[in-house]
């Protein structure tokens, strides 16, 4: 199925919303920042903050640029929203609650694919951006535009661990195949990272279960 707009609609969304929220675009980067810094607390606080942040990222993507601008465009923009809300919700759900969750850095292939797929949300996507000539103001970036804050958030949940790590998963997956959509039929070439980092985070979340269970059966008595 093609998209219901061209890449010249898409793109002028972004100029439009891009101009209207500035400067939201470095608050996100901020938060962004943020996170990564939680991450070396280690603790209750830090996965509090961190799922707190994504909380704010993911509902700002679906009010501010879904529901208000991308619609304009998009029949489907508002049902995106629905779902960018319904895992800010997740989000905030679990930053309240007292599971097992926890985010750590630890010297592991995992927390290498975490923190490679988190560097490439913030640093190599606009990058690509500005080469493909649609960067910075022209074009999707991070932390208000879903694509890379969807890498961003797959990045973060690689450096989780704890059974709630899955169901967290299950939207930004989903979008990630939307990030194939944008790039086959759009040419939005940093997307290309979105469902790579999809991919990732499914093979790893797939074989950790694996391990976990076989793990369970060998002691079993």
């Amino acid at each position: 199925m093609s998209a219901p707009f061209t890449t010249e609609q898409f793109l002028s969304v972004f100029v439009a919303y891009n101009v209207a929220i500035w400067p939201a675009q470095i608050v996100g980067y901020i938060l962004g920042f943020l996170a990564l810094a939680a991450l070396l607390l280690n603790s209750l606080a830090g996965k509090r903050a961190i799922l707190t942040i994504l909380a704010v990222l993911w509902t700002w993507n679906a009010i501010g640029y879904h529901f208000f601008f991308f619609a304009e465009i998009n029949p489907a923009a508002k049902g995106f929203a629905a779902l960018f809300f319904l895992q800010a919700i997740m989000f905030a759900a679990s930053a309240v609650s007292s599971n097992e969750l926890r985010f750590s850095v630890l010297w592991d292939f995992r927390s290498a694919l975490g923190l490679s797929v988190i560097f490439y949300a913030i640093v190599i996507y606009p990058i690509l951006g500005l080469w493909a000539g649609h960067g910075l103001l022209a074009g999707p970036m991070f932390g208000v535009a879903p694509c890379p804050t969807a890498i961003f958030t797959i990045g973060m949940l690689l450096l989780a661990r704890g059974k709630r790590v899955v169901w967290l998963s299950i939207i930004p997956f989903l979008w990630s195949l939307v990030g194939l959509a944008a790039t086959v039929q759009l040419g939005i070439l940093e997307d290309l990272g979105l469902p790579v980092a999809g991919i990732v985070l499914l093979i790893v979340l797939a074989t950790g279960s694996f391990y976990d269970r076989v793990g369970r059966s060998s002691h079993t008595p």
